[in-house]
């Protein structure tokens, strides 16, 4: 870090240090979670959660379910809150907020407490709301990030997730040690392979500069794990840049969607690098024929070189794709809005947050956006 005010680049740039790190502490940092679950008697996981926090668990949510061998949902706080609750004994609940002083994340935990269940927070600030409303309290160590548009947090928590998920899978003998290993020696590369992905989306963004400034209606679609990393990147591409951005599972972006598509819509794919490439290659090609500006992140030939990111290394479990693939959607929404100096909102909406706060009075002094 240096004395400048840091940006979305400054946390881009450190989130491989970080999932070393975690990686590295993975039975420690997640050690609490993984005995909560295990010694309840747990199954189902409902993991209750909105924006980033919602997006870095559905790139977890497709590892969760393999290894856990149970089902795993991403729950909206709100939608928990007031008519989805109906949870049975063996159903594993925890709250996700970063920051831990999102309002209706809070209210999850309150809900929770209301229900007799075990009211369980987890953050990425543990001093901040959440601990007085959680009975089990766990930072998934993101460190520091400071600005707002979050990019090591989504990144760390997708890793947290999937780390835990692996832990209570073996401390249950549901993966044996060696399997678990074997996962594990690819979780150490991810920091690298992040690292490969920021130069390969600075060299992409270089030859297709003009038409990521131009950006008009943007679509971001993947299959499994593809799709956690299109939710993600619908939301940073709309914050940032303030284009309109949409998120779709790609079966479901045909499904009418697509209608509205022209010349001027650009479009991302995110390849889930396994059973449901060869659809996703299709769905590209398929768009291509409306509008030249479909990109994919993507080893397939069926994507030239010019309109594809590539992930140069050997992947043995592509699951855990989604650690290296993040970079892509958050080095083009930083590089683009800087460009375009589009971070600051239209003025109507001063008065927003006043009127529909969506966190504590708190936030500066844990998070200081």
């Amino acid at each position: 870090m240096t004395d400048e005010k840091p940006t979305m680049m400054t946390y881009i740039k450190a989130t491989p240090e970080q999932l070393a790190t975690n990686t590295r502490d993975a039975h420690d940092i997640t050690r609490s979670l993984v005995d909560a679950y295990v010694s309840g008697g747990y199954e189902r996981v409902v993991i209750v959660a909105c924006g980033s926090s919602a997006n870095g668990s559905q790139c977890a949510l497709p590892l969760m379910i393999k290894y856990l061998r149970q089902d795993v949902q991403v729950v909206p706080p709100e939608t928990f809150n007031c008519c989805k609750h109906a949870l049975g004994k063996t159903d594993f609940v925890f709250a996700v907020s970063q920051s831990g002083c999102s309002t209706n994340t809070i209210a999850a935990l309150d809900r929770l407490r209301e229900m007799g269940r075990l009211s369980i927070g987890l953050t990425g600030n543990a001093g901040a709301d959440f601990k007085e409303h959680a009975d089990l309290l766990v930072d998934w160590c993101v460190g520091t990030e400071n600005v707002g548009y979050v990019t090591k947090g989504v990144t760390t928590l997708a890793q947290f997730l999937m780390l835990f998920a692996l832990g209570a899978s073996q401390a249950k003998g549901l993966t044996s040690d060696r399997d678990y290993a074997a996962v594990m020696a690819e979780m150490a590369q991810v920091s690298e392979r992040h690292e490969v992905v920021q130069r390969e989306t600075n060299e992409f963004y270089e030859r297709n500069r003009a038409a990521l400034t131009s950006l008009g209606a943007v679509y971001s679609c993947g299959f499994a794990q593809g799709y956690g990393v299109a939710c993600e990147s619908a939301l940073k591409i709309g914050e940032t840049i303030k284009v309109p951005s949409f998120a779709y599972e790609a079966e479901e972006y045909i499904h009418g969607p697509h209608l509205q598509l022209t010349p001027k819509y650009t479009a991302f794919f995110y390849d889930d690098l396994g059973v449901c490439g060869e659809r996703l290659h299709t769905i590209y090609r398929a768009t291509r024929t409306v509008t030249d500006y479909a990109y994919a992140v993507t080893n397939s030939p069926e994507v030239d070189d010019t309109h594809a990111v590539r992930l140069p290394f050997e992947i043995g479990e592509p699951l855990l794709a989604p650690l290296y693939v993040l970079p892509f959607c958050q080095t083009i929404a930083f590089r683009a809005s800087t460009e375009l100096n589009s971070w600051d909102s239209h003025p109507l909406l001063s008065q927003f947050g006043d009127i529909a706060a969506t966190k504590t009075k708190s936030i500066s002094q844990v998070m200081p956006y």
